[in-house]
């Protein structure tokens, strides 16, 4: 998951198609209650505000770059794990499978 899955998600749940996510187990914290809570890297701004070492965005201009999107698990029809399919409540789901 980088940048790029949050509006694909919103885009299926817009035109109701289900939207999967696979992802190992290892991947996942049941410490956290909500995706407010996941510690997001900022990369360096040059990354969009530069091409080819070339300035391409006014100076000055503010700048996020962020390494991740957080999807919310409202918009997750599932999630595909090497223990099954995890189903909504995701947290009841995540909690059994992790614990097992």
């Amino acid at each position: 998951n980088k940048i790029g899955t949050y509006p694909l998600a919103v885009l299926a749940h817009h035109h109701q198609v289900p939207f999967y996510v696979a992802a190992p187990t290892s991947t996942i914290d049941p410490t956290i209650k909500n995706g407010s809570q996941i510690p997001i890297e900022e990369r360096d701004p040059s990354e969009v505000t530069q091409m080819r070492g070339v300035r391409i965005a006014p100076e000055g201009v503010n700048v996020r770059n962020p390494a991740f999107d957080v999807t919310p698990a409202g918009l997750i029809t599932a999630i595909v794990t090497e223990q099954g399919v995890l189903r909504p409540p995701l947290s009841e789901a995540i909690k059994n499978v992790l614990h097992d």
